[in-house]
């Protein structure tokens, strides 16, 4: 099935993996609450057993150089797009008003991102990724 929208998550290449998988996580679960019909239909198996709902389309995950994730940040900015984020700093804080107040204390130039996360127009997030290399 094609969609008309992409979903795409770049992570630094430079996080050990359980950062990675921590920051990737995070941001799924803030793709869903940005546009909550990325969720589909619970699941249920052959024997009735009840199943949660996942995200109704592939997510692509890329790992790329700290460079990437600020220049596909200022790109989904000036296309009008409002991606999600993962700071450094983010790692050090304890629930979701830290985080947010870790954020907000550091000006777009100096955000130190280590993930960031898109869902648009297939267009639109295919020019942020631009030159992205997928996870391997």
């Amino acid at each position: 099935m094609q969609y008309e929208t992409k979903i795409a998550i770049a992570v630094w290449n430079g996080l050990e993996t359980w950062r990675k998988l921590n920051a990737v996580s995070f941001l799924a679960g803030g793709l869903v609450g940005q546009t909550p019909e990325l969720i589909g239909e619970p699941y249920a198996d052959a024997s009735g057993t009840q199943y949660g709902a996942m995200i109704r389309q592939p997510i692509l995950v890329y790992e790329v150089e700290k460079a990437d994730l600020t220049k596909a940040n200022g790109r989904a900015l000036s296309r009008g797009e409002v991606p999600i984020i993962f700071t450094a700093e983010l790692f050090e804080t304890g629930n979701d008003n830290d985080n947010r107040a870790a954020v907000a204390a550091v000006p777009l130039e100096e955000l130190d991102i280590v993930a960031i996360a898109l869902h648009a127009d297939r267009k639109t997030v295919d020019k942020v990724m631009k030159g992205m290399k997928l996870h391997p």
